[in-house]
């Protein structure tokens, strides 16, 4: 199979994973009991049967279910996600603005976890049984295993409110003004415009949460590139290549870490995809204003419409990275393509 073949049939899988992702979206938020009715206009009035019938006409609560998701999917198609029950505002603005905070505790957090996870795969191979191939593998079993919002929980208590070494939750001091905005991104908007104090204030408050949100994906790349390498230097080519009198170095680098980083590559992408999840803990720990935080919100309040729009857009960013990694997979290894 070609390379655009083989494009082609993993991006008609990702929209059809994304259209299945939004009909059971759909059905399960309205299958949750509760009355969102209740929560927004109070118990009393939701009892009211004018009232009632007046808020549901509004938000389309009165049509049959499968016509709600109809009358959804055509606005979707247009760009509009709806209203929000709770706030009473266009829930495409609430996304806008909490996107790019997730979107910068995510790329922060995934830094953080290659930098340290793929030093201490290295380690970890290339010292196979001693003692610190032991601490690496400790430390990345202690960050897979750890929950997310205990991590968090203990690196507040330790190093904000104990040491005091770094600020707390939110993204700024108090009384700092963010900058004009262009990607919505704090530390790249200050980056780029000059505004050295908010970037490191900023950058400084990304520490605490990133550590506990990438902490997870940290150990899972060690790990993969730790049983990845050891792997690839028993292979036959490895041996050939020590046997041509090649430097230990250019062996590992040149032979076997190439061969090692494809499945690593692919974890990598998961991994990324994956703190979606986690943030919602991460942002409700460190009132990180994110995607995390306004699901939990939503949740909270039944709010149907917001609940969808986050859940869809982070299906589709979860699609779409793993869309990525399937393609530079089969880059990598063509055969791949033919499975």
């Amino acid at each position: 199979m070609g390379l655009w073949q083989f494009i082609a049939r993993r991006l008609a899988l990702a929209v059809l994973v994304v259209a299945l992702v939004s009909v059971a979206t759909f059905t399960l938020t309205h299958a949750v009991p509760g009355d969102p009715l209740a929560v927004v206009i109070g118990e009393r009035q939701a009892n009211n049967p004018e009232v009632r019938a007046a808020f549901e006409k509004r938000w389309g609560l009165d049509q049959p279910l499968p016509m709600q998701y109809v009358t959804y999917l055509r606005n979707l198609l247009h760009g509009d996600f709806g209203e929000s029950i709770s706030k009473r505002r266009p829930i495409s603005g609430e996304l806008a603005q909490r996107i790019p905070a997730t979107a910068e505790l995510t790329l922060y957090a995934m830094s953080f976890a290659i930098i340290v996870g793929v030093p201490l795969g290295l380690i970890s191979a290339l010292n196979h049984d001693r003692w610190p191939d032991h601490i690496a593998r400790f430390i990345a079993l202690v960050g897979a295993s750890v929950p997310v919002f205990w991590l968090g929980l203990l690196l507040l208590y330790v190093f904000f409110y104990q040491l005091k070494w770094l600020p707390g939750p939110g993204r700024l001091d108090v009384g700092m003004k963010a900058p004009p905005t262009i990607t919505g991104m704090i530390t790249f908007d200050a980056l780029v415009q000059g505004q050295w104090d908010v970037f490191w204030a900023a950058l400084r408050r990304l520490v605490l949460p990133s550590i506990a949100l990438g902490s997870i994906a940290l150990g899972i790349i060690a790990r993969m590139l730790r049983s990845s390498l050891l792997a690839a230097l028993g292979e036959d080519y490895v041996r050939t290549a020590r046997a041509k009198g090649l430097a230990e170095r250019r062996v590992v680098v040149g032979h076997a870490l190439r061969n090692a980083m494809i499945p690593t590559i692919t974890v990598v992408g998961l991994a990324t995809a994956s703190l979606l999840a986690g943030a919602v803990l991460t942002e409700t720990i460190f009132s990180w204003p994110g995607l995390g935080s306004f699901a939990v919100s939503a949740a909270l309040k039944l709010d149907y419409p917001a609940l969808l729009g986050v859940t869809l857009v982070v299906a589709v960013v979860y699609v779409t990275i793993n869309l990525l990694v399937d393609i530079v997979y089969g880059i990598l290894d063509p055969r791949i393509r033919t499975s």
